[in-house]
């Protein structure tokens, strides 16, 4: 009756330690969800007026951040002014009033009591700008090349210029991103046959004409389409906004730099609704800018992934085949406790010296290798020599391989060994027994394995400093120009953008949201990840599982 009392206890306490690992990770994904879901619905902007104008300021423009309630005395330590004269408890709010450019700091602070009056007109403008952050204020016309511009309805109006202006820039990123890097690839490989063929000495003047041929017509391809981006940019730079702001100032934005634009104190719900979807989805599919880091994640979310499956690609054989020679065929001797000691200190060294013995050992002693010997016609600008995404995956395989280890070895350590045997009796041999029975059988603990090097090596940010990854990628690790894998590219990572955006942002107040956002947006991948490996190992545990029963 004891031993069934103790049993009880035993599983009261890992029934409660459950819940309270599924709680902790429901409220995680509950507050990065508010804190960073928010940002992307639009928030009434308020006119506040001032009871005591300051430097000439009678009225503030914004969206009210957090409102709290403080202690006068608090007010008193911080050194305010006229905080003796306030009540005991005081309300303080935190105003978004944007504007960052001319307006600076674009959040104010107010108490209760500098405020007088307060109202939210529906004629108030928000812009979401490219650089800068957003502008507040009431909207005051269209220009084209210094023109106004006059229509009936200048709301409609903004909305197809805007759109105009979306549709050029988008057309000059493809010609930048399509046409012009086709042409820059071909013109790279026309540089490197030149140089393989002086250094061979077997130029002659005819491959020379060719080649200085080729090259002048690539450079004419190349200068007609930057003749037509350069045009459709000027063309999409005619068109400007002019705002106004609460002190009656005109302010010209030119529409290239605004990437929407609403009235948020006019918005119906199914509108609020519909800009949400819209902004969210911009967030997840865009780019950001690549001067100053402002948009959406796409690059992120795409190297991220590319990454995590490379690395797989690269850490499950090689974890599998040592877990495989340390159960079935290694033994016990020396060697073999050698081994198992260097995989348990493995599992327990600190990531950032992981990406140390990248940067040294892979970029490098192996990359600058490979440059001598491949590409030595292209030092001394490095190839392969230098971080890239191949490198960031090998050193985070390297990072998980003891978990893929020990989960593969646990896996075929539960597999009966009468199976085995019946194989051995029915005349298979030691190999095909390995290939056909046990490592189908070892398959979910293999998958277990890949979960956890998944869940651990998406979240690494340390060593990826090291080695491959940065703030702004101009391209993409895939694109339509031959091999359209390049390995050797840098590439941009959810982790070290949350990084970036947190600790390193000039304004990071503004940027807080879109840390949640991107926060959330890093979770949900690992989870869409790790759910997909678990379901691969549902089918497979439940296909042999009539073999071990």
């Amino acid at each position: 009756m004891n031993a069934l009392r103790q049993n009880d206890r035993w599983r009261w306490l890992t029934a409660g330690a459950v819940t309270f690992s599924l709680l902790a990770f429901l409220l995680l994904l509950l507050l990065l969800a508010w804190q960073g879901l928010r940002h992307f619905w639009p928030q009434p902007v308020t006119l506040f007026t001032l009871a005591q104008p300051a430097a000439g300021e009678a009225q503030l423009l914004g969206e009210v951040v957090s409102i709290q309630s403080l202690p006068r005395q608090q007010l008193i330590d911080a050194g305010l002014p006229q905080a003796r004269q306030l009540p005991d408890r005081v309300t303080r709010y935190l105003i978004k009033t944007g504007n960052r450019d001319f307006a600076a700091p674009d959040f104010r602070t107010l108490l209760e009591s500098d405020i007088q009056r307060r109202e939210q007109p529906h004629d108030v403008l928000v812009l979401q700008r490219r650089v800068g952050g957003d502008a507040l204020g009431w909207f005051a016309g269209l220009y084209e090349n210094q023109q106004p511009l006059t229509a009936q309805n200048m709301q409609e109006a903004l909305r197809q210029r805007l759109q105009q202006t979306h549709q050029l820039l988008e057309l000059a990123e493809r010609i930048r991103r399509s046409d012009m890097a086709h042409i820059t690839a071909q013109l790279e490989a026309l540089e490197v046959e030149a140089l393989k063929q002086k250094a061979s000495g077997q130029e002659n003047e005819q491959e020379r004409s060719m080649l200085m041929a080729n090259r002048a017509e690539l450079q004419r391809q190349f200068a007609v389409q930057a003749e037509r981006r350069a045009s459709l940019l000027e063309e999409s730079a005619r068109n400007a906004l002019m705002l106004r702001d609460t002190n009656g100032q005109l302010h010209r934005i030119p529409l290239a730099q605004i990437s929407d634009a609403w009235y948020p104190n006019a918005m119906s719900f199914a509108q609020k609704w519909h800009h949400f979807l819209l902004q969210l989805w911009h967030f997840v599919a865009d780019s950001p800018d690549a001067t100053h880091g402002e948009g959406g994640a796409f690059p992120a979310i795409f190297g991220t992934v590319l990454m995590v499956l490379l690395m797989s690609v690269v850490v499950m054989p090689l974890g599998v085949v040592v877990a495989v020679w340390l159960h079935e065929y290694a033994g016990q001797h020396p060697l073999t406790r050698l081994v198992r000691i260097a995989v348990a200190n493995l599992a327990g060294v600190p990531s950032i010296v992981y990406g140390v013995f990248g940067l040294g050992f892979y970029v490098w002693l192996i990359g600058g290798t490979i440059d001598q010997l491949f590409y030595a016609t292209a030092l001394p600008n490095p190839t392969f020599g230098t971080p890239g995404l191949l490198w960031a995956s090998l050193t985070l395989a390297l990072l998980t391989l003891p978990v893929v280890i020990v989960a593969t070895e646990e896996g075929l350590s539960r597999i009966p060994a009468s199976l085995r045997h019946g194989s051995l009796a029915l005349g298979a041999t030691r190999a095909e027994t390995l290939w056909y029975v046990t490592l189908p059988q070892a398959a979910p603990a293999m998958l277990t394995g890949l979960i956890l090097a998944v869940a651990r090596a998406a979240g690494e940010t340390a060593p990826l400093m090291l080695v491959g990854v940065v703030k702004m990628a101009p391209e993409l690790p895939v694109d339509g120009v031959f091999p359209y894998l390049h390995l050797d590219r840098k590439f941009m990572h959810l982790g070290f953008q949350i990084y970036d955006l947190a600790f390193q942002s000039p304004n990071a107040e503004a940027d807080r949201p879109v840390v949640y956002a991107t926060a959330l947006l890093l979770v949900m991948i690992i989870l869409g990840l790790n759910l997909t490996a678990m379901g691969l190992r549902h089918r497979l545990r439940e296909r042999y599982r009539s073999l071990v029963q």
